[in-house]
């Protein structure tokens, strides 16, 4: 018996807050960033009627306002109800694709409707807030080879030959594409706007974009990572390495951010109840290469996701990928042969922001809307995470019927 399908019958998100104390979105809890999205996915959808059998989250850092199963306690915040369970997963910058992967793998074993996505609040619970042995015991940062992922992509620059300009072209043009789809209101029928208690709206647009950034203006700016004190720790697991070159800075690398995202996985019988599916997950794979240069993996996991749906890559209209930094995208349009009209029409995390464990279901959603205005049908989401993780999903636009 064929497994059934994995649909996708809506994908909703905040606007992404500068993940600073100076974000709009900081005065708001990771919680409070996802009741806005359950409330909305609750008035399109009747899951009060067909029910919820799960909800999945990915966190990237699970501690202080993130931690104690934030899936489960925003469920009961949000008023689902005490019969619907909850599980936060964590797979670093993975994780809310991970949550959509898990979503759909549970629907084609037998369950109805799971609500999967993630959250980060970067201003409020900050890059290794949990103290994570990776990073924080030295004889465990020592032997897996921990370098931060800024060096990482510094360390990628080095290795594939490209120049500064190049880095920050590729940077200048997610702010100009981003900028252009803000514009034209193409994020506006997923985005969900936050307001506080009071309900004086927060945030109602992504609010990292830099319009009228240039190249030559990027140019200007020192590189970061050059005295993060990684250098020689990578130069002894890659020997063949030679001296990094340091290329990166805050201008081409990606935008931490606050934000939240919600993705409603279900199973064909939902149709029967009236609802309209969206799309189609259709594969996906995770992969892990070197954990030093970490952040290449997006490239081989497309590449197994697109042959596990049975297509091949010229058939893909669209890819969404999480820019971790300038270099790894460049490394990935060579590595796969694909065009940059394809990859990230509408601007990346550089100039829309990184909320990490939000951003594999902001991007299954900014897929989906892009898929429908263009009348195309298979997207790839493929992000990559720390310590050489990736992973990569296959998405087939069902188009309304006439």
């Amino acid at each position: 018996m064929p497994e059934p399908d994995a649909l996708i019958f809506d994908a909703v998100r905040t606007p992404r807050g500068k993940g600073s104390a100076k974000g709009a979105l900081h005065g708001v809890k990771p919680i409070d960033l996802l009741k806005p999205l359950y409330d909305t996915l609750r008035a399109r959808l009747p899951l009060d009627r067909v029910g919820i059998d799960d909800v999945v989250l990915g966190v990237s850092s699970v501690t202080g306002e993130q931690g104690a199963n934030l899936a489960r306690i925003s469920a009961l915040y949000a008023g689902l109800g005490d019969r619907v369970p909850g599980i936060t997963v964590s797979r670093f910058c993975c994780s809310g694709l991970d949550a959509v992967n898990l979503a759909a793998a549970k629907v084609t074993a037998g369950e109805n409707l799971v609500l999967a996505g993630g959250v980060e609040s970067m201003s409020r619970v900050s890059m290794f807030a949990d103290n994570g042995a990776w990073f924080a015991d030295p004889v465990v940062a020592e032997r897996t080879g921990f370098v931060f992922t800024g060096v990482a992509a510094d360390i990628v620059a080095t290795m594939e030959g490209y120049a500064r300009a190049e880095l920050d072209a590729y940077a200048a043009e997610s702010h100009r594409r981003a900028a252009a789809a803000i514009a034209a209101g193409r994020f506006t029928a997923s985005v969900v706007p936050v307001a506080d208690a009071a309900g004086k709206v927060l945030l109602a647009v992504d609010e990292c974009v830099r319009a009228g950034t240039t190249a030559e203006g990027l140019g200007a700016l020192a590189p970061a990572f050059a005295a993060q004190g990684s250098d020689a720790r990578a130069r002894a697991h890659l020997p063949q390495l030679g001296e990094i070159r340091h290329l990166h800075h805050v201008g081409n690398s990606p935008a931490m951010a606050d934000g939240a995202a919600l993705v409603a996985v279900g199973s064909p019988s939902l149709e029967r109840a009236g609802l309209r599916p969206r799309g189609r997950i259709m594969a996906y794979a995770n992969v892990a290469c070197d954990p030093v240069i970490m952040l290449t993996g997006a490239a081989e996991a497309t590449r197994r996701a697109v042959a596990a749906a049975g297509l091949s890559l010229a058939e893909i209209d669209l890819f969404e990928v999480q820019e971790p930094f300038a270099a790894p995208m460049l490394h990935y349009s060579r590595a796969l042969g694909v065009a940059m009209d394809r990859i990230n029409v509408n601007g990346g995390t550089i100039a829309l922001g990184h909320a990490l464990g939000a951003t594999g279901g902001v991007l299954v959603g900014m897929a989906l809307d892009e898929l429908a205005r263009r009348n195309g049908r298979y997207a790839v989401v493929a992000i990559v995470g720390g310590a050489g993780l990736a992973v990569a999903t296959v998405i087939e636009a069902i188009a309304a019927p006439a």
